[in-house]
């Protein structure tokens, strides 16, 4: 066979999938095109459980592998798992950790990571926010500082360029985050200092550039911040992961909060607009972390709901659902969590 024909018969091998549920082979659009309609239009015309829209338009792929934070060797970096006793635990149906705790507005803030691959931390601090106050029931009130993360912690991997959920937790526990709301908002002492960017084909943002060089650590709050970057630290008690086991996640995020987690990119799912995502494709991004909140049922298929970093115009107003108790795209694989010193 000549070099040619082998790359030829590759390329068209690599450009099928198997689609989940039918039986059926289609050709989906890989690299650059599925940044197109093309594969929203695939997608759209499955009937799955999910509805695609052509988001990304007019990004190179390489840009969107940059935002994908969760190192390739993260699985090197795992907290000690934490087992609940589930013999007196009844879960509901359904669970939204917004309206579960309604008096703690961190849990309703979608934040943008901006031209950075620091998803990493973002889910982290913001799971980190909502538990501070639920577990000071409401007495403090705090965005944890995705700044102080992505910039100071050298043993969480490599700031904008990917790091490791759970030695974000182990971060906070040792050496404690300051305050620091979004890009521009003055809120806290280390506000976000990446812009937020536009993740999406209409919106009020200016668009994404290239992936930027991590931040300098900087060990002062912002200007006109009363409180001094030592007296500002915010402490973890304990950091610890979950099983894959659904009910121990479940229980976890009833207990105590939202958690981080992590899944396996594909190129169809930059493309979500709504419904529960499960896979349709088989090209892999790169590993990307956001904050489980909560879990439901639609359409009879049972998902988690998340929360990710590309600011409110991205997919369901910055939230998705993915297929729940399938480990879908290793979403249940990787679950790490902590408890606040309050």
């Amino acid at each position: 066979m000549s070099k040619l024909l082998a790359l030829l018969v590759l390329s068209s091998v690599m450009a099928m999938t198997v689609l989940a549920g039918t039986g059926r082979r289609l050709s989906l659009p890989l690299g650059e095109e599925m940044l197109t309609n093309k594969m929203a239009d695939y997608i759209n015309s499955l009937n799955t459980t999910w509805k695609a829209q052509n988001n990304f338009a007019g990004y190179s792929l390489q840009f969107i592998r940059g935002l994908m934070g969760v190192h390739k060797e993260n699985q090197r970096y795992r907290l000690p798992i934490l087992t609940h006793n589930l013999e007196n635990i009844e879960l509901p149906d359904e669970f939204d950790s917004r309206t579960q705790w309604p008096h703690c507005p961190s849990i309703r803030e979608i934040r943008d990571q901006g031209s950075c691959g620091s998803c990493w931390a973002f889910g982290a601090v913001e799971a980190m926010s909502d538990r501070i106050c639920i577990g000071s029931q409401g007495k403090v009130i705090v965005e944890v500082s995705a700044e102080d993360l992505v910039s100071c912690c050298s043993s969480c991997g490599f700031g904008c360029s990917g790091g490791f959920p759970g030695a974000a937790w182990n971060y906070w526990v040792h050496t404690g985050l300051v305050s620091g709301g979004l890009y521009n908002s003055h809120k806290g002492c280390q506000p976000y200092v990446i812009a937020a960017c536009e993740h999406h084909t209409t919106g009020h943002l200016k668009p994404c550039g290239d992936i930027l060089p991590t931040p300098k650590c900087l060990h002062i709050c912002e200007k006109g911040y009363n409180v001094s970057y030592s007296q500002d630290k915010h402490y973890g008690r304990k950091s610890y992961g979950i099983s894959n086991h659904v009910q121990q996640i479940q229980t976890e995020i009833m207990t105590n909060g939202p958690v981080e987690a992590d899944f396996t990119v594909y190129s169809d799912f930059v493309s979500y607009k709504s419904g529960v995502y499960q896979r349709h494709s088989s090209e892999e991004l790169g590993g990307h972390a956001i904050r489980i909140l909560g879990w439901g049922v639609e359409d009879n298929v049972p998902y988690w709901l998340a929360a990710n970093s590309w600011n409110e115009d991205w997919g369901d107003k910055g939230y998705f659902k993915i297929l729940r108790g399938k480990d879908e795209c290793g979403i249940e694989s990787d679950i790490n969590a902590g408890l606040p010193k309050v």
